[in-house]
């Protein structure tokens, strides 16, 4: 695939997240709205954790058609390759979201941390990163065993830009106050 057609699918991608991004702000704002407002706001609540759970669907769709087709992938190699990338996928998901709670946390807290917490925050958000690289480690065998090494560097290459087309969203945050 070409350059210009990845980065449009991996803009598409952007997009996702930085609605989600977005969204997510305003949902912080919104979660202490309701906590002071009627019980009647805890369906509103629902569908805004609806919301997010169908954009973060979106988004590993969207992060999956990227890399099918950049790989081009034969079927044989497409039949054992998926199953590996699912688990995989799988297992990155559960670390992104504590990385998602980690970073709502900061959201409604970091106005107000104390050194401590953000000293814990910073911690925390180091053992989120390393968790991600173990985890491509831990993986490398076995796309290694369903691709070639040149297949499987591209997929790790895809998948680290996709990686840091989400986290140039998430720099949006905002830095804590001094």
């Amino acid at each position: 695939m070409n350059q210009q057609k990845f980065l449009a699918i991996a803009l598409t991608l952007v997009g996702f997240v930085s609605a989600s991004s977005v969204w997510a702000q305003n949902s912080t704002s919104a979660k202490r709205d309701a906590a002071k407002t009627s019980a009647s706001n805890d369906a509103s609540q629902a569908s805004a954790d609806d919301f997010v759970n169908l954009l973060r669907k979106d988004v590993r769709s969207q992060k999956k058609q990227i890399i099918a087709e950049n790989m081009e992938l034969s079927q044989a190699e497409a039949e054992k390759f998926w199953p590996v990338y699912d688990q995989y996928a799988a297992e990155l998901s559960k670390i992104y979201d504590v990385k998602i709670a980690l970073l709502h946390d900061y959201a409604d807290n970091y106005s107000s941390m104390t050194g401590e917490q953000a000293e814990s925050y910073i911690r925390k958000r180091a053992e989120v990163e390393q968790s991600i690289m173990q985890l491509r480690l831990k993986y490398m065998p076995a796309f290694r065993k369903v691709l070639s090494g040149r297949e499987t560097a591209l997929f790790y290459q895809l998948d680290w830009r996709l990686g840091l087309a989400i986290d140039v969203e998430l720099v949006q945050v905002p830095l804590i106050n001094q």
